[in-house]
Formats: C-alpha cells, sequence, structure tokens
C-alpha cells in the first residue's frame, strides 16, 4: 500500500469528472430500475458495466495492454469471493435478521473468504496482493 502515490490518486480533473458522472448514472438507473424490477435491476447490476467502463477509462489514458489484462483478471479473481454473500445475505433476511447486522456478518464473511481467496491461490503462484 505504500507504493500508491495518494496525491495522484486523490487528485481530480475534468476526466474525472466525467469518469464520476457516467459511473454515477449506471448506479441511478440500475436503482430506478429496482422499484418496477428488481430481477432486472439485479441482471443489470451484474453485468459488468464498472468493470467495462473501467477499461475504456484505461484504454483512453494509454494504458498499456498488460495493465488493462491485469486489471481484467484481477476483477475475476475478486469477484469469486464476493459471490457467497449473495447467497448468504437473502437467507440471513429470510430468517429473521434485519437488515444492518446481516450486511454487516456478510462484510465480514466476504473479508474472510478475500483472504482465503489470497491465501489459496498462492498456493497455486498467483499473488493477488503482493508486498
Amino acid at each position: 500500500m505504500n507504493r500508491i502515490p495518494w496525491q495522484d490518486v486523490l487528485s481530480f480533473g475534468p476526466k474525472d469528472l466525467v469518469k464520476i458522472l457516467v459511473t454515477a448514472l449506471v448506479i441511478v438507473v440500475v436503482t430506478k430500475v429496482q422499484v418496477f424490477s428488481d430481477r432486472m435491476s439485479a441482471l443489470l447490476i451484474a453485468l459488468p458495466f464498472t468493470s467495462l467502463i473501467a477499461m475504456v477509462w484505461m484504454h483512453q489514458e494509454k494504458q498499456s495492454a498488460s495493465r488493462i489484462a491485469g486489471h481484467a483478471e484481477g476483477t475475476f479473481w475478486f469477484v469469486l469471493p464476493t459471490l457467497p454473500m449473495f447467497l448468504i445475505l437473502p437467507w440471513m433476511l429470510r430468517h429473521g435478521w434485519t437488515f444492518w447486522p446481516a450486511l454487516g456478518a456478510n462484510c465480514l464473511i466476504t473479508i474472510g473468504c478475500f483472504w482465503l481467496t489470497v491465501v489459496g491461490l498462492r498456493q497455486f503462484g498467483l499473488d493477488l496482493m503482493p508486498k
């Protein structure tokens, strides 16, 4: 984490404003669709819009194909540990858990799944969180 140039990450320009607006628009549309159809909004949010948008921005910023490929591969591996949440959270909510405790428990479960994924993949030579 100490290799991240936080001053660059936290500085915003006009292009960044466009990125924020486009990305926020996707989220707003999905939440508006949800009012009418929870299944359709789930389908829309399951589509990798944010990843696709991020890769387009990376390409526009002339990042190398290797960096874009690394982003896509990392996204694949980091999506996997989030998947249990989409089964456990509904189960908890349907079995008497209130929203915030269920969400908190699922955040902890997801953190555990991330850790297991990172440690497990290191055994196969894939290091998602290099030191």
